[in-house]
């Protein structure tokens, strides 16, 4: 016989098919012999080639890996890989066939590559009887996966893609497959099954199977893994761009479901009926400020049962928040009191404070302002904004502080050190700084009033009321 080799090395066609009629009618010793010859000629890069990054995995159950005909299985692995790798799907079929019912642990491929044939035939088919026999095998192609090779949260995934594709009308069945999936696979979850598992949610809902909150659940839960799949391929921009567009397509999905007159229907008799569940407050809250619903009275309330059974420095920080907004501001004053006190990050430490210190300043509580003011620049001596905000409390008290015989004057000497101090030891502040500067020079008391109470510009002085600050005396130009 006269072996033809195609360019890349491999057998062609009519050279395995005379091979395959040899060995039909030949004994098995001789059968071996042209079967180690064929499989000495091809080239490894097909006989063992990996179709997915998981192709070359080893079974997860014991047993002959070519199984009781062993001969017969490698004759038939490698004829259907070489049929396979020339997308000669309709001759590659029945040998593949062949591996898959007798010799199901030989390679991962058997699989991979299967569902592709499956598919193929499927697609060239119209008789529908002959198509659902052929859905029938690629679900048993998946399942036979599944128990032979593992990894059941990603090839269900699979398995519920081509479900939804070739039998969309099976909502229920694609739903439990696709929900298995999500919660096996959690953050490892493929893009396509999260959003196909979506769309099953939905038509769950339409069929009156599920509750509309199920929507709003599987969003929040689905949302949650695109984000962090976003946040850990920030530096890969071709992974990157694809979780963008999946939330994307996620995002439109849910679009008529997510006003918030109508996630606050949904969630409101929940809450009333178990007010200390701390898994639906975290649902709640969660959703409600990712549609950014949060000034409705449940996202307040939730927030706040959530805090009080689940106490943080976070949730501590947005109850804070929610008052503030609220104009509650002992309330808030509170709330971020307790954020300050509970937070170790030195960053979240000197937001918590800030706010803190502008709380009491819109009380008019300006030592206790100073006192959280100077608390931040113990964490970092180097934050202007919190010697900008001490002068602005000095500069707000000159109609408190006139015992100075000035009018209150005085008190733009230590604002003007305060906005000195912050320009130095902080570029990012010097624009606001240079403008308060020139604002409140302005204030200074001319020279003459000083000159007849016996001040002399440059010379020290201490601000009393309740600011009891040394300064240097200024008058106005």
């Amino acid at each position: 016989m006269v072996f033809q080799f195609l360019r890349d090395g491999s057998l062609s066609e009519n050279t395995i098919d005379k091979l395959i009629l040899k060995t039909t009618t030949m004994k098995k010793g001789v059968k071996a012999v042209i079967l180690l010859l064929v499989i000495s000629l091809f080239p490894l890069s097909f006989a063992f080639a990996q179709a997915d990054e998981e192709s070359d995995s080893q079974s997860t159950v014991s047993g002959p890996k070519y199984g009781t005909d062993s001969v017969s299985c490698v004759m038939h692995l490698s004829l259907y890989r070489e049929f396979y790798k020339q997308k000669n799907y309709k001759d590659a079929y029945n040998h593949w066939k062949w591996v898959f019912n007798n010799c199901p642990v030989a390679s991962q491929n058997t699989y991979i590559d299967g569902a592709k044939l499956v598919t193929a035939k499927i697609d060239e088919n119209k008789d529908a009887t002959m198509r659902n026999k052929l859905i029938d095998t690629l679900m048993m192609v998946y399942d036979q996966r599944i128990k032979y090779f593992g990894r059941e949260g990603y090839v269900l995934g699979r398995k519920g893609i081509d479900l939804f594709t070739y039998q969309p009308e099976k909502t229920e069945q694609i739903y439990q497959i696709l929900k298995k999936s999500v919660d096996l696979s959690g953050n490892k979850a493929e893009g396509a099954s999260l959003v196909y598992y979506f769309r099953s949610i939905i038509g769950m809902v339409d069929l009156n199977k599920l509750e509309k909150s199920s929507i709003v659940d599987g969003y929040d839960v689905i949302s949650g893994i695109i984000d962090f799949n976003i946040s850990q391929n920030s530096a890969n921009a071709k992974k990157l761009a694809s979780w963008e567009n999946i939330k994307g397509n996620i995002e439109s999905t849910f679009e008529p479901f997510a006003t918030c007159p109508d996630l606050i229907a949904i969630y409101e008799k929940k809450f009333a009926d178990t007010p200390d569940d701390v898994e639906l407050l975290k649902k709640i809250t969660s959703i409600l400020e990712r549609k950014d619903c949060v000034k409705s009275d449940l996202f307040y309330k939730a927030t706040e049962n959530l805090h009080k059974l689940e106490p943080s420095a976070q949730s501590a920080y947005l109850m804070g928040t929610l008052n503030l907004k609220k104009e509650n501001l002992s309330k808030a004053a509170e709330y971020m009191q307790e954020a300050a006190n509970l937070y170790e990050d030195p960053t979240d430490q000197i937001k918590a404070y800030e706010i803190l210190a502008n709380i009491n300043f819109n009380q008019r509580n300006y030592s206790q302002a100073r006192s959280n003011a100077m608390k931040i620049l113990q964490i970092n001596p180097n934050y202007g904004k919190a010697y900008m905000l001490i002068g602005d409390l000095y500069a707000a008290s000159s109609s408190m502080c006139t015992g100075d015989d000035l009018g209150g004057k005085t008190v733009f000497w230590a604002a003007i050190d305060k906005y000195l101090k912050a320009r130095n030891v902080d570029p990012s502040v010097e624009a606001d700084a240079n403008a308060k500067i020139a604002q409140y020079s302005k204030h200074f008391p001319p020279s003459g009033d000083l000159f007849f109470r016996d001040l002399i510009e440059g010379n020290s002085y201490t601000v009393g009321c309740w600011i009891n600050e040394t300064t240097t005396i200024r008058g106005s130009k």
